[in-house]
């Protein structure tokens, strides 16, 4: 990726840079927090190489995670499978309505619009895209708050298999698909992380210096 270039303004034209860790802003000159002791850069180091890796492993993982089953359950000795879609599918047939809408968001829509979300962000800022800067640090802001709600499908996965061991009279047991997942939500969350909003406002044009009037100014606008 080509050098880039600050936008009149910024923090690191005005020679101060922000630590990623406690959030102190500092001079350039410094190596080191001197609050948390932490190293300071001006962005976080490969942000873009890193979310890219992040996100191409998590869609590798989110294959599995739909394809195979998520939970196992015996019922007087018959075993059934259970994968995501399947489920939603199960609960919504059964008239559990509220249930199967949380499911399906937060295991189907939530993952895939982060995973889109989070590669439309790389991919602009690669580009180098000018355009819509606010609105895409709040679709940043927006995917990184809500992504660690993906975790309720596991949770409920992991409840029923504490509480539901009943021997051969009815048991519950996790799939192969609830590792998968699991691991398509943390990879998500660290590739929101490593990625690192203040790209999208560099290689921005400078903002414009207002204009302020001055005494010549006034009197050659009364003395055209």
């Amino acid at each position: 990726m080509a050098e880039a270039q600050y936008s009149q303004g910024s923090a690191a034209e005005q020679g101060l840079q922000a630590c990623h860790t406690c959030g102190k802003v500092s001079p350039l000159t410094l190596n080191h927090c001197p609050r948390c002791h932490s190293r300071l850069h001006l962005r976080i180091p490969n942000s873009l190489q890193r979310t890219w890796a992040l996100l191409l492993t998590a869609i590798l993982l989110y294959i599995p995670a739909n394809s195979e089953p998520i939970m196992r359950t015996t019922l007087l000795g018959q075993e059934t499978v259970s994968t995501i879609i399947g489920g939603v599918v199960l609960l919504w047939q059964m008239g559990s309505y509220p249930i199967a809408a949380v499911i399906f968001i937060a295991s189907v829509v939530v993952p895939v619009g982060k995973i889109l979300a989070l590669a439309w962000l790389s991919f602009s800022v690669w580009r180098g895209h000018r355009l819509w800067p606010r609105q895409r640090t709040v679709l940043y802001r927006l995917t990184e708050l809500i992504g660690r709600w993906s975790m309720v499908d596991v949770f409920v996965v992991a409840i029923l298999v504490g509480l539901i061991q009943l021997g051969e009279l009815m048991s519950i047991y996790p799939g192969s698909a609830a590792l998968a997942f699991a691991g398509v939500v943390i990879l998500t969350m660290l590739a929101a992380n490593s990625f690192d909003p203040r790209l999208i406002w560099d290689r921005l044009p400078p903002d414009p210096i207002p204009h302020t009037s001055t005494a010549s100014d006034r009197s050659t606008d009364d003395n055209p």
